[in-house]
């Protein structure tokens, strides 16, 4: 009884010991940030009063979709505002202030909390890390995802979305009404799965094909069950996430998690080998066998052009397979459910779009025919700027610097500054939705949806930033279609080309299919919208129970005439 005893009271001193650690380092960590913010130049920044104790200005940005332009109309295009326990944060809209955070990659990166976050997901793959590290899995990655090896992946592009097509004229059929409703969001987050699988590392996952019963795919399964745990907020995460120490303490999560990246990295491992052994038997890229990323990214690592200290290990190369799964399955099929919606808001760009895809002699397009489709490239650069997956991101500064800024701004104190002075830890918001709508960037119809406004720009798909229809004081500084919805400088998304493609092709298909209408009673004012984190998906308001999701009602090309209507 007394061994017992003595046990449980080690135990006991132990927790308490790893619980006042924690508390002291919250603490430590709190009064550091909250001295840094009263005594960084950022202070004289003018900027909304904080809303919540705890969320700071989070909360409100989240509530209120308005939040941000209120806040720019009020307080100006370069602000402080204030984000969890009261800390401070840069926001600005100044083009050449973002240009400067996005180029200087040694001074502003993701936070240690971001990536410990985000490394949850997906290990330490190109999105998570930072340096000489992400230098050189971007060197290493960059073949892959160039417009020779796109083109060849074309091909699985489209075979996906006439599957796609193919099971929604099933539902139509099986309906006996001419129409019938589908969930466009989840029909298009198994398709882009499906795309990534095939695409990214040869795996069939075969989500739509099994979207009415079987089993699910082992790989997909254990990417679920990682993204359902990091998708909303809670407590532990968070504390986990901002303060270390709290790592030590197992959640009940972290079991499940664990569990789920063990399983993830024995696929990632399974597939790698397949990989390997692809580069040795044949050793090219060719149309069929090897043309997936991961092949490609093992013939460019152990390329005798790249010496051995500058190749990837094993570790670095599975991390890709879980990074491919978040960044080509979340962002793309979100753009996809967003661009629908937009056509059943704008019956007549719609028609305009169907007419000239179906202006197309094939059902199978090249990656060349999809880019050469001028209303195409107008609409999914519209989509793109007005219904950008990712709303924002951050940086962290790691050293002290001088922001310079290309409109200056008038201080709380009076003073008019042409640059921000920052301290070291700060954190700099990067708005990417409100930079995509800023009117003094695009004019009085930012805010409406008019992809008309692209063919007055002669800049071709793939072309890197460049002003739009000289609407643009300065070059939004993004790496594609004067946007930062695919980020720009070092970091900028390595797979837009990717994206680009899959989504066009995707859009090809099924436009020229069917006919969409907004599947919700009470039309589009019911249709809200929800971050999970990564992403903004629409919702139904009075139905948020329900999950992120968008009915759509589809018919056939053509029937409206046949019936008469």
């Amino acid at each position: 009884m007394s061994l017992v005893f003595t046990l449980l009271s080690a135990v006991l001193k132990v927790t308490f010991s790893l619980i006042g650690l924690a508390v002291g380092y919250v603490a430590y960590s709190l009064l550091s940030s909250w001295l840094r913010d009263a005594t960084s130049p950022t202070r004289h920044l003018p900027g909304p009063p904080s809303s919540h104790w705890f969320f700071g200005n989070l909360k409100q940005m989240r509530d209120d979709r308005e939040a941000e332009r209120k806040w720019i109309a009020r307080w100006g295009r370069t602000m402080r505002m204030t984000r969890f326990l009261g800390q401070g944060m840069l926001y600005t809209l100044d083009t050449k202030a973002l240009h400067h955070i996005l180029t200087h990659t040694d001074v502003f990166q993701k936070s240690e909390a971001s990536r410990f976050g985000l490394g949850r997901l997906v290990g330490p793959g190109i999105l998570v890390v930072e340096g000489e590290q992400h230098r050189r899995q971007r060197k290493i990655m960059n073949p892959a995802f160039g417009p020779p090896q796109v083109r060849a992946l074309t091909s699985i592009f489209v075979d996906k979305a006439l599957q796609l097509r193919d099971m929604w004229s099933a539902q139509i059929a099986a309906s006996g009404k001419g129409s019938a409703t589908v969930e466009s969001l989840s029909w298009f987050s198994k398709a882009s799965l499906d795309i990534i699988g095939l695409a990214g590392f040869s795996h069939d996952i075969n989500a739509v094909g099994t979207a009415d019963g079987g089993p699910q795919d082992e790989l997909a399964e254990a990417f679920e069950r990682i993204t359902a745990s990091e998708s909303s907020f809670s407590l532990p995460r968070f504390l986990q996430m901002r303060f270390p120490p709290f790592r030590r303490i197992p959640t009940l999560s972290d079991a499940s998690v664990l569990d789920a990246q063990k399983k993830m990295k024995s696929i990632g491992q399974r597939l790698l080998e397949q990989s390997k052994r692809e580069v040795v038997e044949n050793g090219t890229f060719e149309t069929g066998h090897g043309r997936d990323l991961l092949t490609l990214l093992v013939k460019a690592n152990t390329s005798k052009e790249v010496p051995e200290s500058q190749r990837l290990c094993d570790e670095d190369v599975i991390a890709q397979v879980p990074t491919f799964l978040v960044a080509g399955h979340e962002t793309t099929s979100t753009a996809l459910t967003w661009a629908l919606y937009a056509l059943t808001q704008h019956p007549h760009i719609q028609a305009r779009l169907r007419e000239e895809l179906l202006s197309v002699a094939t059902d199978t397009p090249t990656m060349d025919e999809l880019n050469a489709l001028p209303f195409l490239e107008c609409f999914v650069r519209e989509v793109l700027r007005l219904y950008g997956p990712v709303p924002s991101t951050s940086r962290m500064a790691m050293r002290d610097d001088v922001i310079p800024l290309g409109t200056p701004f008038t201080g709380r104190d009076g003073v008019v500054r042409d640059s921000i002075r920052i301290k070291k830890g700060q954190i700099v918001v990067i708005p990417i939705t409100a930079v995509n709508k800023d009117p003094a960037l695009w004019g009085p119809d930012a805010g409406q949806f008019v992809p008309e406004r692209w063919e007055r720009t002669t800049q071709p798909p793939f072309a890197p930033s460049a002003s739009s229809a000289g609407l643009l004081d300065a070059p939004v500084p993004g790496v594609w279609g004067s946007l930062l919805t695919f980020l720009g400088g070092p970091r900028g998304c390595i797979g837009f080309r990717f994206s680009l493609v899959e989504t066009k092709a995707l859009l090809f298909t099924l436009v020229r299919a069917f006919e969409f209408e907004l599947g919700v009673d009470g039309g589009a004012d019911m249709v809200g919208v929800r971050g999970n984190g990564i992403v903004e998906r629409p919702i139904l308001k009075g139905r948020e129970q329900e999950g992120c999701q968008l009915p759509v009602v589809i018919r056939a090309v053509g029937v409206h005439a046949k019936e008469g209507i």
